[in-house]
């Protein structure tokens, strides 16, 4: 069992970045080179790269050493996905996709993702079993209760979404550890795996200025805020998870639908201290 931290610590986000700019064609690729480039603009769309500023026509031919008609063909390609829009006088824009999620319900941010028509994807950072004091307390358990540990990126369309870490206690989810989570919600992983999975919780949602290696893990462009997601699942009356989200403000939002100050139950509590967010 790991213990890589001391006890109620988030380990260190790395913030090595993946390779920015273009990628070079080849031209000795069947592929034609129109449709070489409009992958890479896409990957580098999803890696929210070209999202303040598109390059021109002009910027794209010189960088990619292709002629304007290669250019533009890549550009019709991607206007047909609906990943960017051209307007003449103003250039080209990436179209920035966002996803809307209701409240009052417990909910898989993976069926959710994919419900509003993208590809939801996670690259695990960390799974491992490991000793965590405070997240061990919030589950009602003992400070040296064994834990499973989840750290995901969460991905829409190839583009960083979500920061995502959670915590089952290993007495139950230990075949979680063997889990595949690259393409699979935590819950139905959960039910297969485990034979429990949440059926009630409660949330709460903050404002939050991200650290610096998180914001650059997610992308977030600068002076853009995100979300902190704090959620305590339960199965029956038993604690099963604890996750700790951070969400892009610019890419998701949350939406309550009210019929009457009968059926609709609001808490409003005093904005804890400024500091880091919860292990």
């Amino acid at each position: 069992m790991s213990e890589a931290v001391a006890l109620g610590e988030n380990p260190p986000v790395s913030d090595s970045a993946p390779a920015r700019g273009p990628t070079p064609l080849d031209r000795s690729d069947p592929l034609p080179l129109w449709a070489q480039l409009a992958a890479d603009l896409r990957r580098r769309i999803g890696a929210g790269e070209l999202s303040s500023r598109f390059p021109t026509e002009g910027g794209l031919v010189t960088a990619y050493q292709v002629s304007r008609h290669t250019v533009r063909e890549a550009l019709r390609d991607l206007r047909s996905q609906g990943l960017v829009d051209s307007r003449r006088g103003l250039g080209t824009r990436v179209i920035e996709p966002r996803f809307h999620q209701p409240l009052g319900a417990l909910y898989s941010l993976f069926r959710f993702v994919e419900a509003q028509g993208a590809e939801q994807r996670s690259e695990v950072r960390v799974l491992e079993s490991r000793l965590d004091a405070t997240v061990a307390r919030r589950l009602g358990l003992g400070e040296r209760t064994p834990l499973v540990y989840l750290e995901r990126l969460r991905l829409a369309n190839g583009r960083p979404l979500a920061l995502d870490r959670a915590w089952v206690p290993q007495s139950f989810g230990e075949p979680l550890l063997s889990a595949d989570f690259a393409h699979a919600a935590l819950y139905d992983q959960m039910a297969g795996l485990c034979r429990t999975r949440p059926d009630h919780g409660r949330e709460e949602i903050r404002a939050l200025v991200p650290e610096p290696a998180v914001r650059h893990l997610l992308g977030l462009p600068h002076g853009v805020a995100a979300f902190l997601i704090e959620r305590l699942a339960f199965a029956g009356p038993d604690p099963v998870e604890w996750r700790s989200t951070v969400i892009r403000a610019d890419l998701y939002s949350f939406s309550v639908e009210w019929l009457g100050a009968s059926a609709m139950r609001v808490d409003v509590r005093r904005q804890r201290e400024p500091g880091p967010p919860p292990a």
